[in-house]
């Protein structure tokens, strides 16, 4: 029999008894189930958290095997979001949670939202046009936005709060070329740029065909950057870093940066790093 109070016991200490009620009564929206997506929602069913809308239209493949926590051999070609929906139910069968299996879409990006707490970004790196979709509306919505990315055997994390800068003044998106914004996302995710110095093999990073390389690793080391971030804003306790500054972690340079990009991508420094990236990507 199934005891909420007693599946989550081990977390009170580091929360009180009243702040895992108001997990268990918090809604989370992730977008996308699959690397960053299916490790987020499974730390924040762990964590007690009690509503989630979650959004993928893929099915699992074999090559989602080296870090996506539904990827299983029983799991090929099923789809992403009913697979972690089961997954999370198993750890918390009174969870309410909805699932949308066409991705977010401009017709349901509404109902995605709806009585929303937090938004943890985890679009695939090339989804853009409906990662900005997404923080457009959480913009007009008053909706915080987390986003860690997984970079090489690390994490680079970003904070999105209402009343602070926005996701398009930190990114400048606008008015640039497809390949462009991917470049101006990379740089602004990543400002520290901490784990080129161990990219062994530069051409499996291809823009041009929306692949890349990834590790577990990174994908965990985001989880618990990103719940960390979430337990903190939906309890009001900690300090946070908002954009303009971030945080970087890699593990294997074993280094810990704080970024701060008080332009954005705008800034001097940036567009240094826009070009010299853009010169990279054209030889490819």
């Amino acid at each position: 029999m199934f005891d909420y109070n007693k599946a989550f016991s081990r977390n009170i200490g580091w929360v009180t008894e009243e702040e895992q009620q108001k997990l268990r009564g918090a809604k989370v929206a992730i977008a996308g189930a699959g690397g960053v997506g299916g490790v987020h929602l499974l730390t924040l069913s762990r964590l007690g958290v009690g509503k989630f809308n979650i959004a993928d239209f893929d099915t699992f493949e074999i090559h989602n095997f080296n870090r996506q926590s539904g990827a299983f051999m029983s799991t090929i070609d099923q789809e992403k979001v009913r697979v972690m929906e089961r997954m999370a139910l198993d750890i918390n069968p009174e969870m309410d949670i909805t699932s949308f299996d066409q991705g977010v879409t401009p017709e349901n990006v509404n109902e995605f939202l709806d009585g929303v707490d937090i938004y943890v970004d985890s679009l695939d790196f090339f989804a853009l046009d409906a990662r900005k979709m997404v923080f457009k509306r959480c913009l007009e919505m008053n909706i915080p936005i987390v986003t860690a990315a997984p970079l090489g055997m690390g994490s680079a994390f970003l904070c999105f709060m209402p009343g602070k800068m926005t996701y398009e003044e930190y990114f400048r998106f606008e008015g640039k070329s497809e390949q462009d914004q991917y470049i101006q996302f990379l740089i602004g995710l990543s400002p520290a740029m901490l784990q080129q110095k161990y990219l062994v093999d530069k051409s499996k990073v291809d823009f041009h065909a929306k692949k890349g390389p990834s590790t577990p690793m990174a994908v965990q080391l985001c989880s618990g950057i990103a719940g960390t971030y979430v337990l903190k804003i939906l309890l009001n306790r900690g300090d946070l870093v908002v954009a303009p500054h971030g945080l970087h972690f890699d593990a294997y340079r074993n280094k810990f940066t704080k970024t701060y990009r008080p332009f954005g991508n705008n800034g001097l420094f940036a567009r240094i790093m826009f070009q010299v990236a853009k010169k990279i990507v054209a030889k490819k």
